[in-house]
């Protein structure tokens, strides 16, 4: 591979058009014709709809349709992945019927002329909701005498799974380690909430969507409309950020949809923040109840978890799968010889969940990365020394974990000791011990993860060479801020010798020749990269052919340097790639100027990386600032440094956001408290500080790039971290562990609430 854009760290080219305020969003467009979808939302959380008339609405001035459930009932419905063993899920169509499971479930839906009119005539339908009994937490939920959310009950699925001698490793331990873990409810809240226009297009029906998925939602909406889906066009232009939750197909999807098949005109629904907090998908919600087992020297012989996981009111398009990732991973960087888990999927009368960065990753690590320090308390040791004593050997990989999960490479112990260096970790301990003298609450706190990243079908890519001598990468990868546009463009510069400013990369639109699942779990890179490089070697092969026949030389000497064909030892007779193209027209050999590739990754692969924080506790307010923050990361190649240290920073911004800040919470009656962003606590600019980046790098054998993506770990390894740091400084107190998120209330509380030491205050 030539080292020429791959690897540089090149500012990104998408960037000038969100600077100037010129980025293409489906708010910005508005075709001909154009009406706009409103919709009718529950107030109750669980609630009979005893009666709906609409006929007012209908009437209203400008509506030009109002639609119920009655009207989609011969669609098909809406599709879900299941996990575990369960019952069947409930059938389930673009609005309610007969009854609403959670605040904000949509009745019905008003077509208008202008978005005023149809607002105006929601407020004129009439309807009543008869309130049924609710239930918003997962252990009341699953209790004999709780409200039925369905007839089956509320377990949407258990599944169970027990690797290697469990008990006799319980029975032969010389201690247990036990604490229940809350990894609560978060928003997504990008910065873009969804939308999508549908409209009728030479006779296929077009959505333009705001997704991170345009290939699968394209799959979605063909099944549910029972159409061809050849007949359905996605497009998604710029997007404002998705974290997850824009990876599937929603019902407002397929309702727009419907809505313009059957009216002939363009629709647009464009989601307003309010709706964004209650209806989006939200992530994470576990309850972990966790046992390890150690010997007294800090070897973790071990795991053992029971997990209940929040669905929510239905299953949405992962739901269900995104738990089932925690498991797997409990066992971390470690080598533990024998792991238990149960995780029971849980209905409750809220909004339901759905993959959030990460997505039962971060889950996995906080759970047992919290154990590791409750274990290095236990045992007075230092928490880097329990880590060390149980990572797994780099002379181990590819190393296959007790749950069957293969890890490509690693040296996590690399990862760790580069991580104390930067941070000067000794020094923060002496630090640390004179702070405490001096009565402040000083803490540090590590993380150690792995993840697992690029599942999915292969990823397909076209590259073409176009008449005026450009290179057109075509990629079924759609980004929503991780820099494709550039990313993409280094690879084919690198591997055509033409420079980046003569590649253009095109995404988003379901007609081109590309494909992929979607834009998610640290995927693009491994899987979409992997195939804009293969494409790109092909295309690379075939232009020197085309070359060598235009200018009467072996193919073997034909060189593309700069964006010509050369001759090897013969520089002068070169061609620019705009005369190999019509060279190639002119001979019929066009089909040579374009090249498609399908990449389908033997294996999975697992990034990792350690990270420490340094927080200080205010003792009077609760207040964690946190003074200091060093993350190692290891993606294995880097493809742009400049984008990878930007996923980090966000990415570690979210997962201390988590930490300290944000919550989804819920009254007794199902009502959201936190749905907008006064109420939802996401930290200001003030609150995150700057972050001391490394990395290690170890390839992965399991692409030609040797990458390994990095979109998520930040998030992985920032909130145990911090949490560990937040309770380091609050152990001299005698506290043990307070749950996420790490607010001045509960922490001022737990302070107030212990025995205070001499000079604590």
């Amino acid at each position: 591979m030539a080292a020429t854009a791959f690897g540089a760290a090149i500012r990104r080219v998408e960037d000038p058009r969100f600077l100037r305020g010129t980025g293409r969003y489906v708010d910005d467009l508005h075709p001909v014709g154009l009406l706009h979808a409103v919709f009718l939302r529950s107030h109750h959380a669980h609630a009979r709809i005893a009666r709906l008339d609409v006929g007012p609405a209908r009437s209203a001035p400008g509506v030009v349709a109002v639609f119920v459930a009655a009207d989609f009932a011969e669609l098909n419905p809406l599709p879900v992945e299941t996990a575990g063993n369960g019952p069947r899920p409930a059938p389930r169509r673009p609005l309610a019927a007969d009854r609403v499971r959670h605040a904000g479930e949509a009745i019905a839906m008003v077509i208008a002329e202008t978005l005023e009119a149809a607002k105006d005539a929601v407020e004129l339908i009439e309807f009543d909701l008869d309130p049924l009994p609710v239930v918003i937490d997962v252990e009341g939920a699953l209790k004999p005498e709780a409200p039925r959310l369905y007839e089956s009950g509320n377990q949407a699925f258990r599944s169970h799974a027990k690797h290697g001698q469990v008990k006799r490793s319980f029975d032969r331990s010389d201690l247990v380690v036990r604490q229940r873990l809350r990894n609560q409810r978060v928003i997504p809240m990008a910065m873009e909430p969804r939308g999508a226009i549908a409209q009728v297009v030479d006779g296929r029906l077009t959505l333009t969507l705001s997704s991170q998925s345009p290939h699968s939602v394209r799959e979605s909406i063909a099944e549910v409309l029972g159409m061809d889906e050849t007949l359905v066009r996605v497009l998604v232009h710029d997007v404002g950020g998705g974290f997850g939750s824009k990876g599937g197909h929603y019902a407002e999807d397929v309702a727009v949809a419907e809505a313009t098949r059957r009216l002939g005109r363009p629709v647009k629904w464009i989601e307003e923040r309010q709706d964004n907090c209650a209806v989006t998908w939200h992530g994470r919600g576990q309850l972990q109840d966790v046992e390890l087992a150690a010997r007294r020297d800090g070897t973790v012989l071990a795991v053992r978890s029971q997990i209940l996981a929040e669905m929510g009111a239905h299953l949405e398009s992962f739901t269900a799968p995104v738990p089932t990732f925690t498991p797997q991973l409990q066992t971390g960087c470690y080598r533990i010889g024998a792991s238990e888990n149960t995780v029971i999927g849980v209905y409750t009368n809220t909004t339901p969940t759905g993959p959030y960065r990460g997505a039962g990753r971060p889950e996995a690590t906080y759970l047992i990365e919290r154990m590791m320090d409750l274990l290095a308390r236990e045992l007075e040791m230092d928490p880097a020394e329990v880590r060390k004593r149980n990572f797994v050997p780099p002379n181990e990989f590819p190393y296959t974990n007790v749950a069957d999960l293969t890890y490509d490479s690693g040296d996590y112990a690399a990862a760790l000791d580069r991580v104390l260096e930067v941070a000067g970790y000794a020094s923060l301990r002496r630090a640390q011990a004179e702070a405490r003298r001096e009565g402040r609450l000083i803490g540090i706190g590590l993380s150690c993860y792995v993840e697992i990243a690029a599942g999915g079908p292969a990823d397909r890519c076209t590259t073409r060479l176009e008449p005026d001598g450009t290179v057109t990468v075509i990629t079924g990868s759609t980004p929503h801020g991780q820099g494709h546009e550039t990313t993409w463009a280094q690879i084919a510069s690198t591997q055509m010798g033409i420079p980046m400013d003569r590649v253009r990369v095109r995404y988003g639109d379901t007609d081109d020749p590309a494909y992929a699942i979607g834009t998610f779990g640290s995927r693009s890179a491994s899987v979409s990269g992997s195939a804009v490089l293969e494409a790109s070697n092909k295309l690379h092969r075939q232009l020197r052919r085309l070359a060598a026949g235009a200018l009467e030389a072996a193919e073997a000497d034909v060189l593309l340097e700069e964006g010509r064909a050369l001759v090897r030892g013969a520089p002068s007779r070169g061609l620019p790639l705009d005369r190999v193209a019509a060279w190639a027209i002119t001979h019929e050999q066009e089909a040579a100027l374009r090249a498609q590739v399908s990449y389908d990754p033997p294996d999975n692969v697992f990034p990792f990386g350690a990270h420490l924080a340094q927080v200080e506790v205010d003792p009077e307010t609760g207040r964690v600032a946190v003074l200091r923050y060093v993350a190692v990361d290891d993606c294995g190649n880097v493809i742009n440094p400049m984008i990878v240290d930007g996923q980090i920073h966000g990415a570690i911004a979210q997962g201390m956001a988590q930490a300290l800040f944000e919550e989804a919470l819920y009254d007794p009656e199902g009502q959201l408290l936190t749905g907008n962003l006064v109420t939802y606590m996401m930290p200001a600019a003030a609150d995150v500080p700057s972050f001391e980046l490394d990395r290690t790098v170890t390839p992965s054998p399991n692409n030609p790039m040797g990458v390994k993506g990095v979109g998520e770990g930040g998030t992985i390894g920032s909130a145990p971290a911090v949490v560990n740091a937040v309770m380091d400084a609050l152990s001299p107190l005698g506290i043990r562990h307070l749950d996420m998120p790490l607010s001045p209330l509960k922490v001022w509380t737990a302070i107030r609430s212990a025995p205070q030491p001499d000079g604590a205050r």
